[in-house]
């Protein structure tokens, strides 16, 4: 996931797992020219919404280790990364990086929605689950928009 490789960058040139907010959005707009200080900002927003990072007083934490994260030579994310995804795409995000193929991922999550009468986010998280796939968080999130 591009929105994971992104955020893990400045930490893994840091070799930290935490970082002052101002910090991270110079590493992404100034040393790798990747966003402007606006489009870094939204990224923090972004990568906070969706669990990879957290705000702890000034300060931004890591909260997968970004050392593990493979940064290919030449990467350069995409401005798609600064958008929210819905909890849907996160889920299925999530389904995939485990290994399942998207296309078997989604049948099966409309299978189960189907059958079960539910919301796509719920067959979702069902689906990731019967995967052996951990989304609590994201499940957590589906919960309070139902």
């Amino acid at each position: 996931m591009s929105l994971k490789t992104a955020v893990a960058a400045p930490f893994r040139q840091r070799g930290t797992d935490r970082m002052a907010e101002s910090e991270f959005v110079v590493a992404l707009s100034l040393d790798r020219n990747w966003f402007s200080p606006d489009q870094a900002k939204s990224l923090v927003d972004v990568a906070a919404s969706e669990g990879l990072v957290e705000r702890a007083d000034d300060a931004l934490v890591v909260t997968f280790d970004a050392g593990n994260v493979e940064i290919p030579d030449g990467f350069a994310p995409g401005e798609a990364v600064l958008q929210s995804r819905s909890t849907f795409e996160r889920v299925l995000d999530a389904v995939v990086e485990s290994g399942v193929e998207k296309q078997t991922a989604v049948a099966g999550i409309n299978s189960l929605q189907s059958t079960l009468g539910v919301t796509l986010e719920a067959a979702a998280v069902v689906y990731a689950r019967s995967e052996g796939v951990t989304v609590e968080s994201i499940a957590a999130e589906a919960r309070e928009e139902i």
